[in-house]
């Protein structure tokens, strides 16, 4: 004998299904989420009070491209810069201002994530100005730049969003970095990410 179908059981049915597929979608999503939160988040180290802004980074998105130009473009520029953003500023400039915004930002991040990682100085210059780390410093000093060139106001601004952690890098984490081009092979170092003519690594 052959069963029959009702309407009713059809719904029913289609209803279950319909809970089970939003369900199953629900809890990926959520566990997903909480995987690259976890993995996207950067190391912090106690105890560096310095830089207080960036106590949030870990909960900051990662930037995207037009996000960034967006948050460059909308952020005020900074009249008079503190020696120390100066430094953070001049980093960004020198070694990735061919770069595009994305590549400036991971750069900064780098020498942020510098300070507070408990292996380097705790001052933006103090990492900059560290001998043989930046090719672009020269008997401990830093180059003159054109400051009314707007190369410049985006590095400052770019600056003051990898201090302020109110985006992360691709390349977020990362401790060291050098160009594609460099002959350096750091195999015992774990590469992070590759942006434009930068490879990064922690």
């Amino acid at each position: 004998m052959t069963p029959v179908i009702t309407k009713a059981s059809l719904v029913s049915m289609a209803a279950t299904m319909m809970v089970m597929i939003y369900s199953a979608i629900g809890s990926g999503a959520s566990a997903q989420d909480k995987v690259s939160a976890q993995a996207n988040s950067p190391i912090l180290t106690p105890g560096f009070a310095s830089l207080p802004t960036d106590a949030d980074a870990t909960f900051a998105p990662q930037a995207n491209t037009a996000e960034l130009a967006s948050m460059v473009a909308a952020e005020p520029q900074v009249q008079a810069l503190t020696q120390d953003m100066r430094c953070l500023a001049s980093a960004i400039y020198f070694e990735a201002r061919s770069e595009a915004l994305d590549g400036q930002l991971a750069v900064g991040r780098v020498i942020v994530a510098r300070t507070k990682s408990g292996r380097f100085p705790t001052s933006y210059c103090g990492v900059v100005q560290q001998p043989s780390q930046f090719a672009f410093v020269r008997h401990n000093r830093l180059p003159d730049v054109d400051t009314n060139s707007i190369t410049w106001k985006k590095a400052v601004v770019v600056a003051q969003l990898a201090h302020e952690g109110k985006l992360k890098s691709a390349a977020e984490g990362a401790l060291y970095f050098h160009s594609v081009r460099s002959k350096n092979r750091w195999d015992k170092r774990i590469r992070v990410a590759q942006i434009d003519n930068h490879v990064f690594y922690r």
